[in-house]
Parts: structure tokens; sequence; C-alpha cells
């Protein structure tokens, strides 16, 4: 004999009654927005976790930043490939396809190495991305250098792409390897591909400065790094002895030169007659003399041999060859036993043996159009300048290829390199809107008429 039906087990056509009651009742239930302090606290957290991976030199961990840059360009819908010019250093390459692929290209370049730190000496571990509700600061290292940079370009194509945007021009991004350290197994590797030949590029930007005011801070150039070492020699003397030609006090004549240089272009900066990157800054990097001890060193004996390190920064206007007669005949002359060698040395110029710089004016339509975007944002920019050390973008000059740098951070100090480095999570947010609006700009194609096929024109 069957069994009965439960009495509260509902039939099959009250149940699909029932559900079809639920369906219209959530169609017509609003559904919650998400508010925009959320969508600001997702877009800060992101950020947050790429500061928190360590890629630090000499041991950066680049398998990690890649993964996690990869899963941020799968979600702003970009195309990715990983690149391993060379071993163990992997460049990422993302493409945001255009509608006339056959125009140059926009390149945003940004680099995910960092320098190494002094963790005890930070209040706040350098890989924690450390947030300090109160100020709103998010203290990292490299939060500046130039990790802001770059999740900034993904989070403004984020929002261009939300908007319904589409490029004129192909949009790539790079993350290259070890400009930290010079970049030569990294963007300079990379230029020299054919990857990189067949993107077509147009314009490159890459990082800048912070700057402590309200103006936003563009690069144009960058001095050249020449580094060396000087090197004395001289007969070895007794603690006490008095004598003409030892190697220190040849090494010594050495620095003083050196430093006297070094004040005359210091005091142009200082009275305001020319900018940091418009002279030629020499800073000692070390200092080598003496004999050791197991506790220090033989301290009545006049060594035979010194030696010291050399930082000098060239800006593109210098005169290189007299900086080298002074070099070769005051500060290291070989009739005080001196000699000098060059550990590298970085041409002012560029391939075509002209200073290598990129147009900041009227002659330049990519910077009418980098102008226009950023007063289009609401910033305003400063006198363009020649960045004082070096960065990746002298790669992109060297072969003719105009290069910006530009890190949208206002009201904030210089703390590249620095302990307890960090940025304001609204100055990181108003940057987004910033590239956002530079983006929009430069990938626009405005005049149907100019031949924009030609790599002399936009």
């Amino acid at each position: 004999m069957a069994s009965k039906k439960s009495s509260t087990q509902a039939s099959p056509m009250a149940a699909a009654a029932a559900a079809s009651l639920l369906l219209g009742l959530l169609l017509v239930l609003p559904v919650p927005a998400v508010s925009s302090s959320d969508a600001e606290e997702a877009v800060v957290s992101r950020f947050r976790e790429y500061l928190r991976i360590d890629t630090a030199q000499p041991a950066p961990d680049y398998a990690a930043a890649v993964a996690f840059l990869r899963g941020q360009a799968g979600a702003a819908g970009l195309e990715a490939r990983t690149l391993e010019l060379v071993a163990g250093k992997p460049l990422l390459l993302l493409r945001w396809p255009g509608r006339r692929p056959s125009l140059p290209s926009l390149l945003l370049n940004s680099h995910t190495d960092v320098v190494p730190s002094e963790p005890h000496k930070w209040d706040h571990p350098p890989f924690s991305a450390a947030l300090d509700e109160a100020s709103g600061r998010i203290y990292a290292l490299k939060v500046e250098d130039m990790k802001c940079v770059g999740m900034q370009y993904l989070e403004a194509i984020r929002r261009l792409r939300s908007a319904g945007f589409i490029p004129d021009r192909n949009i790539y991004l790079t993350f290259v390897p070890d400009e930290e350290i010079g970049g030569h197994e990294g963007i300079e590797a990379f230029v020299a591909s054919k990857e990189f030949k067949d993107m077509n590029v147009g314009l490159v930007l890459d990082e800048g400065l912070a700057s402590p005011g309200e103006v936003y801070r563009v690069f144009y150039g960058e001095r050249s790094p020449w580094w060396l070492t000087i090197k004395a020699k001289g007969a070895p003397g007794h603690g006490a002895k008095l004598y003409d030609g030892s190697a220190m006090e040849n090494l010594m004549k050495s620095v003083e030169a050196i430093r006297r240089f070094r004040t005359s272009q210091f005091d142009l900066v200082k009275s305001g007659a020319k900018a940091e990157g418009d002279v030629v800054s020499v800073n000692f990097a070390y200092l080598k003399a003496g004999t050791p001890t197991p506790t220090g060193f033989v301290m009545n004996l006049q060594p035979s041999e010194a030696e010291i390190g050399l930082d000098i920064r060239l800006p593109p206007s210098v005169h290189t060859e007299a900086l080298e007669k002074r070099l070769a005949e005051e500060w290291a002359p070989s009739s005080r036993n001196l000699t000098f060698e060059f550990k590298q040395k970085t041409s002012v110029l560029d391939n075509f043996g002209k200073p290598a710089v990129t147009p900041a004016d009227s002659s330049n339509v990519w910077w009418a159009l980098f102008e226009e975007a950023v007063k289009r944002a609401g910033g305003k920019l400063g006198k363009p300048e020649i960045f004082p050390a070096s960065t990746d973008a002298r790669y992109f000059r060297v072969l003719g290829i105009p290069a910006f740098g530009f890190s949208p951070m206002t009201n904030t100090p210089i703390l590249l390199h620095d302990h307890n480095e960090f940025l304001s999570k609204d100055e990181y947010l108003k940057g987004i809107g910033i590239y956002e609006s530079i983006i929009r700009t430069l990938a626009t194609l405005k005049d149907s008429n100019v031949d924009y096929e030609s790599r002399a024109e936009l």
C-alpha cells in the first residue's frame, strides 16, 4: 500500500508558485550599490597588497610580483605576456589594443624592484604597508618609487574600461626588473628586443618625483651617471714622519679640489640660480685606506695606497670634455701618482649626437596633450625639469623616443630611498584620476587630417 504524503510537503505546483513570487520580489527590490568609500577601500587594499611583496635587491621576489600583477591585469581586461630576456628576471608586458594599431603606441613603464632597507630604523616594517588611519599615510618601502605609479596605471585603466572608453592607439604597460641596479638586464635588454621594436612606441611615461607643494613635477631629461674611482700610491712611512708625496696626502689634495668644485655647484642650487638637475653633482661614495688589524687599523703606519669612489651626475647640457680635462689635470693628475678608472660612464647624448632630452614645449604635440590632460583633471604642472638622478627613461630617450618622468604626488615629501617612506592614500587616489585623464587624452586621436601613420607625428 502506498504511503500517504506528509501534510507539510508542498505540491510541485505550489512550490513553483512560491519560487515565482520570490523571484518577482527580488526583481523589484533595490540592489545595494557599492559605496564610493567601499570602492576606494578596495583600491587602496590592492595597492597595499602590491607593496607587501618583497622585491628588494639583491634578491627580489619577482615571481610573486609578476603573479600579482598578472592577476590585476586580468581584472582590468588587459592582454598579458611575461618575457624573460634574462634568466630569473621576468618582465611583464601588458597591452590594451586600440582601434588603430598602426598608430604609434603609448607605453606606461614602471619597475618592480626596490632598494634594500634597514628595517630596525623604520617605525613600521618596510613591507608591512601599514596604514595610519589618523593621518591616512601608507608606510612602505618604495611606496613613492615607484609602486604607486604602476598600480595607478592599472587602476586608471579599470576606470576607463568601466566607462566604456576604447583607445585609438595601442596602450602598453611594462613592469620591469632591475631598475635600481642600472636596468641593464631589465629595460636595456628589452629596448633591444624584437618585442619592443614591434610595439611602435611613440611616447613613454616613466617615474618622476613627489612634490612638497601643490604643483606636480614633470621631467624631460635626466642627469647621466659617471661612477669612478681615484687611486693614490706612495711610499709607506712611519706614522711620525713628515714627508711629501704620501698616498694619503696626494689623495687628500684631490678630495679638497673636488670638494671646492662640489661646493661651487651646490651654491648655485642653494641660491636658486639653478635647479638640482641642472648642475654637476659630485658625492663621495667611499674612502678606502689604511692597514687593517683584527681590531681596527695600524696607527703608526702611513699606507702606500688610498682610494676614493665618486658618484658624479651630469646634466645633458654639460661640457663633458671640459669635465674630463679637470679630472685628469686637477682631480687625479698622474704627477701626484694618481690614477682614475670609470666604473660607469653614461653619455649625455642620444644615438643621434643630440642632448638626450624630450622637448617640453609647443614644438612637441605630446607635451601639449600631456599638459592639457593634467589641467583637465584639476592638476597644475610646474616648470619641466631635468631629473637629478637616473631612471629607465634614459634608455628610451637615447633612441630618440620621447619620454616624460611623472609621478602624481603633491603635498608629499621626497622620501625615496629614505626611512619611513610614506604616501597619503588620498594623494594616491587623486593620482589615479590624473592618470585616467592622461591616458584618455594621449590615447584619443583628435585630428584625422594629420598623417599619424608617420613616427614624426602622433
